[in-house]
């Protein structure tokens, strides 16, 4: 029967665009998908942006566009991030999707039926100037615990303490500054306390589908009630207008908190690629799909949000009466040669900047792959150690064992393979065959780091072979055709071989290997099959060594902010002594100066620029000013500036004047004023 499943990694906030945990999840979850594939599952591989939620909707209105247009502009850059590391997920959706609102909704409904919704009210902040109930990471203040100060509504960053917004001292919001009230609200909550949920989430945590640490970790938060029985705390899954969400059926001014919808995304995104793919009713295409009972629904996710995937998110499906995951594979975080990622000490990784800089991705993938396991464990990426293992495992032991048998066989064999090897070759291969199922099962369980090992040890055996029998010395010797022929084909066969093992990990590089050697797309049962009497094509490079500088590149921390000047401004960026000659600055009698009718900003001011004419120049510069201040005083004007029509007349040029950054702050204008003995028309160089 064909394996079914349904596959996806966590959604990723449409607040910024990717960072490197985001693909390094996505790596992982992709090359365990293509070894699926190449299995001959069928597989539906599926993501969405998180789209919603308050910190969203403050970052749109900060950036001057409405939630919807916020969201679509960091979703316009997804494509070049999955395509450069290729990873193939079958959709790409939006939990602002139609199916999302439908599909939460709907589950929702289902929970209520269920008698698992309460409504309680509660107390909480409240920004009076924002005109809205803050959420704890917008509520600042000092820490109830050690008195730090400017830490988070929900935790301090300095003592690590948790507590509850309303425990800050002297609160303050993080949107406006203004000092947050407690004002009560009606709020829904999804009864995990309801021994029903209580009982399935014991048995569900606990029946094999987590990772035993994940699973001991879950275990942890089953409480006792008074009455010694094992309990959980309900969960708050209401939002109070205005709010960026999805709004809660027959509650006005309601809206599901962001998590409820969130996980729910896998779900739109899945219905979203049956709307696109399946004529007919897709509706009933998706209900379909999830009823077959063989389907498994598998998670990838980061140990950061393993309390929605594994009691929120069951529950939700169990009692909505939906298939709940078969699966939820939990992986650890990124660091740096030991620390924690920073951009300001330059030890984080930009994947844009990765590919910017022309490395290669399955560079990336292999590293990531190489160092992965089954356990909760954080990935280090060490530059020296990546630029070692890349260069030996997949230039000096991988490509090599192609590079070393590809000539011969297009000089003096036409590209054709030898039909039977010999006992010693056919030897070889049957061991690199035998290795098929250990491979393949580090692959399944996710032990990537075992699965490569695996296979640069087969490598290492393949190159062993190649320096016993020297093909390069076979060619140089009388009646030795036929034992070169053989020896070159092992290579080749091997090769092979060693590129279906490495195919999920290196997609494109087996896309070439597949054009090289002119066969069809490997799958894993090709692992058994033989390449005798087939014609190669021509070898080309396949994979490049790492080139340090461009590693050292991506590790450079980014330029240092200007520093400030004494107008409280940054400088400038850098410009060539060619842009500022085009600037034309001019030494200008004010021979008048006059108020304008109809605005308290600007002056009318009559300039003298040594032309044999007048020119005349509105400035903004009223509030510091009165006109008789100005009158018969030189300064400079930009003479070559484009005339401008203003509502009071044309401006031909203008006058340049000196001000702080924060005029509110630091009020005052100052108008450039030459030393005296400079004239009228003069060229400032």
């Amino acid at each position: 029967m064909t394996r079914k499943l349904f596959v996806t990694t966590a959604l990723p906030y449409a607040n910024g665009p990717f960072h490197i945990g985001h693909v390094m999840e996505y790596i992982q979850a992709d090359i365990w998908v293509r070894l699926q594939r190449m299995r001959g599952a069928e597989v539906r591989f599926v993501c969405a942006d998180d789209a919603h939620g308050a910190p969203i909707m403050i970052a749109a209105e900060k950036a001057g566009k409405t939630p919807q247009q916020f969201v679509a502009d960091i979703a316009a850059g997804r494509k070049q991030y999955l395509d450069g590391f290729h990873i193939q997920f079958d959709n790409w959706h939006s939990t602002d999707g139609p199916e999302n609102h439908e599909l939460a909704q709907s589950i929702y409904l289902a929970l209520k039926a269920n008698d698992l919704i309460e409504v309680r009210t509660i107390e909480q902040f409240f920004d009076p100037d924002k005109g809205m109930f803050l959420p704890d990471r917008f509520i600042k203040g000092e820490c109830p615990k050690c008195g730090a100060k400017d830490q988070y509504g929900d935790n301090c960053e300095v003592c690590g303490a948790v507590y509850a917004p309303t425990d800050l001292k002297n609160p303050y919001s993080a949107l406006s500054g203004a000092t947050p009230v407690l004002r009560t609200s009606e709020h829904f909550f999804f009864k995990l306390s309801d021994p029903r949920c209580v009982e399935y989430l014991e048995s569900w945590t606990q029946d094999g589908r987590l990772q035993p640490e994940v699973a001991n970790k879950v275990r942890e938060w089953f409480g006792r009630d008074e009455a010694g029985q094992v309990s959980l705390g309900d969960w708050d899954i209401s939002r109070d207008a205005p709010y960026f969400g999805i709004e809660i059926p027959g509650a006005p001014g309601k809206y599901f908190y962001v998590w409820l919808d969130a996980p729910v995304g896998y779900l739109a995104s899945l219905k979203n690629w049956f709307v696109k793919n399946v004529p007919g009713d897709a509706g009933a295409a998706f209900d379909a799909y999830l009823a077959q009972p063989e389907l498994e629904q598998v998670h990838f996710i980061g140990k950061d949000i393993v309390t929605f995937h594994t009691l929120f998110w069951p529950a939700m499906l169990k009692f909505s009466g939906r298939k709940t995951p078969d699966r939820v594979y939990v992986h650890g975080h990124l660091t740096v040669s030991g620390e924690k990622m920073s951009k300001s000490r330059g030890t984080g990784i930009s994947p844009l900047r990765y590919l910017e800089l022309g490395m290669d991705a399955e560079w990336l993938r292999y590293y990531i792959a190489a160092k992965l396991n089954a356990r909760v464990e954080d990935l280090d990426f060490n530059p020296e150690d990546f630029v070692a293992r890349v260069n030996s495992d997949l230039v000096g032991k991988y490509v090599n064992i192609a590079s070393r048998a590809a000539g011969f066989l297009a000089k003096r064999f036409g590209g054709r393979l030898s039909a039977d090897v010999g006992v010693e070759g056919r030897a070889l291969l049957d061991g690199l065959r035998a290795h098929a199922g250990v491979v393949l099962e580090h692959y399944e369980t996710r032990e990537y780091g075992k699965a490569l090992r695996e296979v640069m040890l087969l490598a290492d055996r393949v190159n062993e072979y190649v320096d016993q029998n020297k093909p390069w010395e076979l060619a140089k010797q009388d009646g030795a055709e036929a034992r070169l022929h053989d020896v070159c084909t092992v290579c080749i066969e091997a090769f092979r071989l060693l590129t279906l093992y490495l195919k999920p990990v290196l997609p494109a590089t087996a896309a070439r290997v597949e054009a090289f050697l002119g066969i069809a797309p490997l799958a894993w049962d090709d692992a058994g099959r033989a390449l005798g009497g087939h014609t190669i094509g021509a070898f080309s490079h396949l994979l490049q060594r790492v080139d340090p500088k461009k590693l050292d590149a991506l590790f450079e921390p980014p330029p240092a902010p200007a520093a400030p000047v004494p107008g409280g401004e940054p400088l400038a960026a850098e410009i060539a002594i060619d842009d500022f000659v085009k600037v034309d600055l001019r030494i200008a009698r004010i021979v008048a100066a006059e108020a304008v009718e109809g605005s308290t900003k600007l002056l009318r001011l009559t300039l003298d620029v040594g032309e044999g004419r007048m020119r005349n120049v509105f400035s903004g510069i009223a509030a510091a000013y009165k006109p008789e201040q100005l009158a018969g005083k030189l300064t400079v004007v930009v003479a070559n500036l484009a005339p401008r029509k203003m509502k009071f007349g044309v401006s031909e040029g203008m006058v340049l004047a000196a001000s702080h950054a924060d005029e509110k702050a630091q009020p005052g204008v100052f108008v450039l004023e030459p030393w005296p003995g400079a004239q009228p028309g003069m060229r400032i160089r």
